[in-house]
């Protein structure tokens, strides 16, 4: 049974919160609000607010912009999310929205907020609206504005996170605002979850929630990052949800060789060894895969691509045509990584003096394994590649679990299928396969029927700028964004 939580309730005074800790079971009290709304950003526009309470979603979108821009402002990029979740927390409770933060250490916290259907939920029925409060670091030099600005600028917002995963942060928010100010009648819990950790991994964020607060977050569907309407010449083409992820695993090459001074080459040099063998696994291809999602996706996609390759696409699960339509389609590398086991050699490490040849050298190969797939037979596979007795592959500690898809068959995929048709102009929604990991992975675990759907219209240069410089996002995509996701919650949650 699990423990009840020292949990933050919105009851409690304005700015007065009350933690808990999986290491430290104490209370803790703030007096200092978050980063004002709106500061005035250095060489740009920013959105004005307070705005007036409103039920209209469009209205709402202006102040979640608002939200956007203080929710950048709070750098999370080393942890700290326990100031992004205290600031959600006071939009909550001027909204009289009850929540609750949970701190797996200190300064690492997730908030839970709830409007609930009934006096008896059905956690079976329930939807999860989840996204992460860290970003990853930034290179300031390398940046036009302020990384943490909140600046808007040429009809964009700037920042660290706007697109991932921010921008979703104050979507699920403005959705979850929405809903108790119009006094819908729901049918089903609608659940907010703000995360810590999910570019570490998730340890102290979805994977201790799922292990401390099952309770808190428990749910039958869930809707979190990973697809989302895909922008072409200015229009949606189609809707990709993601409905399965590929399994990260990491497998270390070890090369060894005798120790030796540099002025004397010798043939067992570890370092030439251990080159060579990623060179040849570099070199390798493994071969082509299909499930459900991936079908569906080829499909779904191939009459938006110009008629040459539409007809390879087509040809994919061909007997007579595949291998040929796998390397034309291969050229794409998002598409080469949906159709087979991918191997990316990511680290090399040999020597400690210039002038000494050294006795060992290791290089790591993240892999992304197809679902299904065990390490084992890849590693076999990569070895008799190597074809070196100088050198050994290990898989290395705490792979990823491979976990199933979520299905294309459930109501909340119908009710994105048919919002993506009526707020995009008939664009169609499309099954996709990651080929990263989000944290929709853990929830499909625990049975949640979890989908990947960043609600932001973006163009292949747009999802390029996440974890690069100058990441930003248009404000008409976010703006189309946040009433696209409040449209699906709302057809999918609200009694009819």
């Amino acid at each position: 049974m699990v423990p009840k939580s020292f949990a933050i309730y919105a009851a409690v005074l304005l700015g007065t919160l009350t933690l808990s800790s999986a290491a430290h079971a104490q209370s803790r009290t703030s007096n200092q609000s978050s980063q004002p709304a709106a500061q005035a950003a250095q060489g740009g526009q920013v959105a004005q607010g307070p705005v007036a309470p409103s039920t209209d979603i469009a209205k709402i979108s202006d102040e979640a912009l608002v939200w956007l821009q203080d929710l950048v402002r709070i750098d999370t990029s080393n942890g700290n999310e326990i100031a992004a979740a205290k600031y959600v927390g006071t939009i909550l409770q001027k909204e009289n929205i009850p929540f609750e933060i949970f701190e797996s250490e200190p300064g690492r916290a997730t908030l839970v907020a709830r409007l609930s259907s009934g006096s008896f939920p059905d956690p079976s029925k329930a939807i999860l609206l989840l996204a992460h409060l860290d970003v990853v670091r930034v290179d300031k030099t390398k940046w036009s504005v302020d990384p943490f600005g909140g600046v808007i600028k040429d009809n964009y917002i700037w920042g660290r996170g706007v697109i991932d995963d921010k921008g979703m942060v104050a979507a699920n928010l403005a959705t979850i605002v929405a809903l108790k100010r119009s006094g819908a009648r729901l049918n089903r819990d609608v659940i907010l979850l703000a995360e810590a950790d999910e570019e570490s991994g998730g340890r102290l964020g979805i994977k201790y929630m799922i292990e401390k607060h099952w309770d808190k977050i428990a749910a039958g569907f869930g809707l979190n990052e990973g697809g989302g309407p895909y922008l072409r010449n200015g229009k949606v083409q189609y809707v990709d949800v993601q409905a399965a992820e590929k399994v990260a695993v990491n497998i270390t090459v070890t090369a060894t060789g005798p120790a030796g001074h540099a002025s004397v080459p010798r043939p067992e040099n570890a370092v030439v060894h251990l080159a060579n063998a990623v060179s040849k696994i570099a070199a390798y291809e493994a071969p082509v895969q299909f499930n459900t999602i991936t079908r569906a996706y080829f499909e779904g996609i191939a009459p938006f691509q110009d008629d040459e390759t539409a007809k390879w696409m087509r040809a994919l699960d061909t007997p007579d045509r595949k291998d040929h339509a796998a390397r034309i389609i291969s050229q794409n590398p998002f598409w080469s990584s949906m159709l087979r086991d991918s191997i990316s050699p990511t680290q090399m490490n040999a020597g400690f003096q210039t002038n000494v040849i050294p006795s060992i050298g290791t290089a790591n190969l993240n892999v992304r394994l197809f679902p299904g797939n065990m390490p084992e037979p890849l590693i076999a596979k990569l070895t008799e590649v190597v074809n070196d007795p100088q050198v050994r592959l290990e898989l290395a500690p705490n792979p990823a679990q491979s976990t199933p898809s979520s299905s294309i068959e459930t109501d909340l995929y119908k009710t994105i299928a048919q919002v993506a048709a009526s707020d995009f102009n008939g664009s169609p929604a499309v099954p996709q396969m990651s080929t990263f990991l989000t944290d929709s992975a853990a929830l499909r675990l625990h049975s949640v029927q979890a989908y990947g759907l960043i609600p932001f219209p973006l163009a292949d240069q747009d999802v390029l700028l996440m974890h690069s410089d100058n990441e930003r996002l248009s404000l008409d995509a976010f703006r189309k964004g946040v009433i696209f996701l409040h449209d699906v919650v709302t057809k999918f949650s609200v009694q009819q």
